[in-house]
């Protein structure tokens, strides 16, 4: 029988861990002031850059300028929103772009039309850049899990963990289904996933939770409060089982930028920036006796283990 990866990693049998990770670093200026200030803070656990968009160099930076803090690379396929867009670091005469020379707005063209062998040398080329910039990168993970296989079955999970096993670095990959559905034939994908992950020695953690990206009834006399939103929060923190449980989150500052780079959420963005410092939130992890967990300690667990 397989250890437990909370017991991997040094801690009793039973511990219920988290990692509250920050994703869409780099995507623009609100992010990246938003997510500084809750790294440096310790607010949040990690943070993963999205390399190819305009505002990188400056989450880069910060990232090289801290190399104490876990930041990590979000591998980008897709390019979702329609007034703000981004493309390929190697270039756009590729299956990768869609008719207008951008990466798609949706998974489903990704997992269709993009060519393997060119995801592979896309994803490279977004790592890369973030170690030639001096990130002390500590893990892997995928925006809008667009390689994971979830519309059509078709992944693009071998050149994935081929990348992070030859970097030595543990990568967003859920083992279980828990707190995202119960299809057992995505869990069976899941199952199958793993074992090549296990295979390769790619640190995989146990479940992946979030709240809903978009806030409900958003623009209509129902639309969520601040408070509901944090409450919701709270609730997922209080329900967290045993094992190693990563939250990923966009907080970031709402304001004038934000709402013309996107279509919608930005007033979700700006109240995830708030709950991650508020300190409701912050005793609830405390009273849950909840261990925060980094990427850098699966990074270390996974290279460990190589030598």
């Amino acid at each position: 029988m397989t250890t437990p990866l909370v017991e991997r990693l040094g801690h009793p049998a039973g511990t219920r861990a988290i990692i509250i990770n920050a994703d869409d670093y780099g995507m623009c200026h609100a992010a990246n002031t938003a997510i500084s200030e809750l790294l440096a803070a310790g607010h949040v656990d990690s943070a993963t850059i999205m390399v190819p968009c305009s505002w990188s160099p400056e989450a880069m930076a910060f990232a090289a300028s801290r190399t104490d803090l876990d930041v990590g690379v979000h591998l980008v396929l897709t390019s979702e929103w329609s007034r703000y867009r981004w493309r390929p670091l190697t270039g756009t005469a590729t299956t990768l772009v869609d008719a207008d020379g951008f990466f798609p707005a949706g998974v489903e063209a990704v997992e269709r039309g993009a060519d393997t062998e060119q995801v592979a040398a896309e994803i490279a080329a977004q790592l890369q850049t973030a170690l030639d910039t001096g990130v002390d990168v500590t893990h892997l993970d995928n925006h809008m899990g667009s390689v994971y296989g979830l519309l059509t079955g078709r992944d693009f999970l071998g050149p994935v963990f081929a990348l992070a096993a030859a970097q030595g670095l543990p990568f967003r990959l859920p083992r279980s289904m828990d707190g995202i559905g119960d299809d057992p034939a995505m869990q069976e994908k899941l199952d199958e996933a793993a074992a090549a992950a296990d295979a390769l020695g790619v640190v995989i953690i146990d479940r992946l939770w979030s709240h809903p990206f978009e806030l409900v009834g958003e623009g209509t006399a129902e639309e969520e409060t601040y408070e509901q939103v944090r409450d919701g929060f709270i609730a997922l923190l209080r329900a967290v089982p045993a094992g190693v449980t990563e939250f990923y989150l966009h907080p970031m500052v709402d304001d004038d930028e934000l709402r013309s780079a996107v279509d919608f959420a930005a007033v979700k963005r700006g109240y995830e920036r708030r709950l991650l410092a508020d300190p409701v939130v912050l005793q609830a992890i405390a009273d849950e006796g909840l261990v925060r967990l980094g990427w850098r300690d699966l990074r270390d667990l996974q290279r460990g283990d190589a030598r």
